[in-house]
């Protein structure tokens, strides 16, 4: 296991015995080293003593001594730097590119830090260290919440980095793309993705202000004004109904005009969705906020407090659709604002994401820290995870705290990362009691 070698020579979990190299020579660790997670050596600048001589330079790891050869670095000048090749079995001699041939340490695993990491990754139980958790320090838990809160609006910057790239570097578009695909609240979220990339924003401000042609735009770009979208119970009564013809008269003009070419409409799921998730009431929904320009980016920086951004988007549909779920299917009449639920969860994945990384982009420290601020005002997610997270002693008080437990689920937890973990540590190093 040679990330389990990783984490041992990282930590220094030495075996109590002194180290000594493959051929005798005494072995006193100082420095590890930088862990290096890209190409090149797996630590850099460690200081090592080898038979009494100081050594500095960098440090290979692998399961078997033969790895070192498998892998080229025999032939890569890259690695004549290494002082010294750490090893889980030593089978075999190994040299640099410069001929050199490289001291080597078998160095054993700790049978409890194996045996601690083998439990970690066979355990069923969610978190699989769920027993440590109420003996963790207040102070071990909440730097670990910071990081990983940090790390979660870190990775959401990158997504926006590169749909602001997609957008030619409009941060606007950007913004509406971004809004767009939380919109879809997870189940939709790569339809309206695709669908707000395919809608041409300095088009469709030509017709801005006009809602009925906006939501042409948007539905015809849907797919959703196409006769087959419909299902054939209800195709009948909205090929009769007077506002979907409408709606399809101007998107045909629309679409001439600007050259338009709508999504395929069977990205869009429906199955086991509540009718006020239905992509008809969340795209009419959106050409509101948009209509009445609450969903700008420029909008969102000048919001001095979270609930004047919550404010932007209290908005219902237009009055055709407080009486449809779907074209051809009417409803009992109701306005279809957007929940409180539902604008926490656009807060949190939308505006707080997009200050964070447009703070970043133009280098606005105070940006990022009032995304940090918003979400300490803002509740926790309700869902599974956080109610997991909660019986096992974690304390959920707001969004920051909810997204760094996501953040763990997703990143640590799921992919069994349990090295990289704070609370992992923690488990294999058995530095707290474990009932």
């Amino acid at each position: 296991m040679e990330q389990l070698l990783h984490y041992v020579w990282k930590h220094k979990l030495f075996p109590l015995h002194p180290l000594t190299t493959t051929d005798g020579q005494p072995v006193e660790v100082i420095d590890t080293g930088l862990h290096n997670r890209h190409a090149g050596p797996d630590f850099f600048n460690a200081k090592v003593k080898i038979g009494g001589v100081l050594w500095v330079g960098n440090v290979e790891i692998h399961d078997r001594s033969t790895d070192w050869n498998a892998h080229g670095h025999e032939r890569d000048p890259h690695y004549d730097n290494v002082v010294l090749h750490v090893v889980g079995e030593a089978d075999g001699e190994v040299t640099t590119a410069g001929g050199n041939r490289l001291p080597q340490l078998q160095l054993e695993v700790p049978e409890q830090v194996r045996q601690n990491y083998e439990e970690l990754l066979r355990a069923d139980n969610y978190p699989p260290c769920y027993k440590i958790i109420p003996h963790l320090s207040r102070l071990t838990i909440h730097s670990w919440m910071n990081a990983l809160q940090t790390e979660r609006l870190e990775q959401k910057t990158e997504a926006i980095n590169e749909r602001a790239a997609q957008c030619d570097g409009s941060w606007e578009s950007a913004h509406f793309v971004t809004m767009a695909r939380n919109f879809g609240f997870g189940i939709n979220g790569a339809a309206f993705e695709a669908w707000a990339l395919s809608i041409p924003l300095h088009a469709v401000d030509h017709h801005r202000d006009d809602l009925f042609q906006i939501e042409a735009i948007f539905m015809g770009q849907a797919g959703l004004l196409q006769p087959e979208s419909i299902p054939e119970r209800y195709r009948e009564a909205a090929l009769s109904d007077d506002y979907f013809v409408r709606l399809r008269t101007e998107y045909a003009y629309l679409a001439h005009k600007f050259g338009l070419r709508p999504i395929d409409f069977r990205l869009w799921r429906f199955l086991r969705l509540r009718p006020q998730n239905f992509p008809h009431i969340r795209i009419a929904q959106l050409a509101n906020l948009y209509f009445h320009r609450r969903m700008g980016l420029s909008q969102l920086v000048e919001c001095a407090d979270v609930q004047a951004v919550g404010n932007l988007l209290r908005i219902g549909v237009t009055p055709y659709w407080e009486t449809h779920y779907a074209f051809g299917s009417p409803s009992e009449p109701s306005e279809k604002r957007l929940s409180a639920a539902s604008i926490n969860l656009l807060l949190i994945n939308t505006a707080i994401p997009m200050l964070f990384a447009y703070g970043r982009h133009k280098q606005q420290e105070e940006l990022c820290d009032r995304a940090f601020t918003f979400l300490e005002q803002l509740k926790a997610e309700n869902n599974h995870i956080m109610r997991l997270w909660r019986d096992c002693g974690l304390q959920v008080d707001n969004a920051g705290d909810s997204q760094a437990l996501i953040q763990l689920k997703n990143e640590y937890c799921d992919k069994k990362e349990c090295l990289r973990c704070r609370i992992g540590y923690q488990y294999l190093s058995k530095s707290l009691p474990c009932p």
